[in-house]
């Protein structure tokens, strides 16, 4: 064992569990990793639910009685996903207490088929807020082009937000300007600025992903070369991106309003290919305020075979830059794989989110009470 996970969190990046279950809340095992392995936050998705409540663990209860109450798919899920994240953010209210409100955060994704629904989304996101009614929460968007005006919208009205699906450095920057202009709405509508919070979820190993997959499929030694670079030079030619924004005009006059900075997550940190070091995606991605979550095996992974040896990314953006170069060089299109990342993973959450419809559905009906 070592310390790796105590000196990634003093070297200032907050570690997230990137997993939730009733299991593990009812278990202790969440409070554990909050006592054991620094873990100060945890976030959610379509998929992560669909896992849990799939299994069954420790929701059977729930689902009768919702059942005898007739009560629509669409609402026991919410009921059901909203109470897992209430609970989960009570056992982290003392690291959100301890921490001024920076960590201590649970995420809530919005309705993933409305991920091109601005209207719909900024609904759903005052609603999750409203349903799960803790501070300490963070309602997931989607940084599609309809995301972009929802988020501002929503961090307009006070909400935190969780920015989620970031792939480009381009979107990136659009995520980081529509923050900025939902602290400056919020800002005339004379909110407390300092209770708004937001990550942006940046996803690393599905980039490696692709590009990895186009590269082997040219086949060359050339392009054999470049494999496992983009994910990381990505990730870190964004936190140039953040230095640069978050060092401007426009954000001095928020920051002295009291405005925090959005901080980078970096999301998709589970290795996906056996050949690259488990600890990859966080050994090579620590820097200030910034967040890393993570998969169980991940969190385990860094805590036995972790190398945290201070800032990895300072004085790493020419050679960041020079690695996408030399992927667009062998004809790999960077736009075109960020894209695809993103329209994937809008349908990937979609149909997990489809599968929990109809798994729960099934349990509902299964469990329903007979007439009389």
């Amino acid at each position: 064992m070592t310390d790796a996970l105590k000196r990634l969190s003093e070297e200032g990046v907050a570690i997230w569990l990137d997993d939730l279950s009733r299991q593990r809340i009812t278990s202790g095992n969440l409070a554990e990793l909050i006592d054991q392995q620094h873990v100060v936050g945890v976030t959610t998705n379509p998929t992560i639910f669909q896992k849990a409540i799939s299994s069954g663990d420790g929701y059977q209860q729930q689902v009768a009685d919702l059942a005898a109450r007739k009560v629509t798919v669409e609402e026991a899920i919410r009921m059901i996903t909203t109470a897992d994240v209430r609970d989960a953010a009570d056992i982290l209210r003392p690291v959100f207490d301890a921490t001024g409100g920076q960590d201590g955060r649970v995420s809530i994704e919005v309705d993933p088929r409305l991920a091109h629904h601005t209207r719909a989304t900024v609904a759903e996101a005052k609603q999750l807020a409203w349903l799960v009614d803790r501070p300490n929460t963070l309602i997931k968007i989607p940084a599609t082009k309809a995301g972009l005006p929802a988020i501002t919208e929503v961090i307009g009205l006070g909400i935190s937000v969780n920015v989620t699906l970031i792939f480009s450095l381009e979107r990136y920057r659009e995520v980081m300007d529509a923050y900025l202009s939902g602290l400056e709405k919020a800002k005339e509508r004379g909110l407390d600025l300092s209770l708004i919070r937001s990550v942006a979820s940046f996803f690393v190993s599905r980039v490696d992903t692709e590009i990895d997959k186009r590269i082997d499929a040219l086949g060359t030694d050339e392009a054999k070369a470049a494999r496992g670079k983009a994910g990381v030079a990505n990730a870190r030619l964004a936190y140039q991106a953040y230095e640069e924004v978050f060092a401007s005009d426009r954000w001095s006059v928020l920051e002295n309003a009291g405005a925090n900075k959005q901080r980078p997550l970096w999301a998709s940190t589970g290795v996906k290919d056996p050949a690259y070091k488990p600890t990859l995606y966080v050994d090579d991605l620590v820097a200030p305020n910034t967040v890393n979550t993570m998969p169980e095996a991940t969190l385990q992974a860094t805590e036995e075979k972790g190398e945290i040896t201070g800032n990895s990314i300072a004085g790493t953006y020419a050679q960041a830059r020079a690695d996408l170069d030399a992927v667009e060089k062998l004809g790999i299109s960077y736009d075109d794989v960020v894209q695809l990342l993103e329209d994937e993973g809008v349908e990937k959450f979609a149909a997990s989110w489809n599968d929990l419809l109809k798994s729960t559905e099934a349990e509902l009906e299964r469990l329903a009470p007979s007439e009389g």
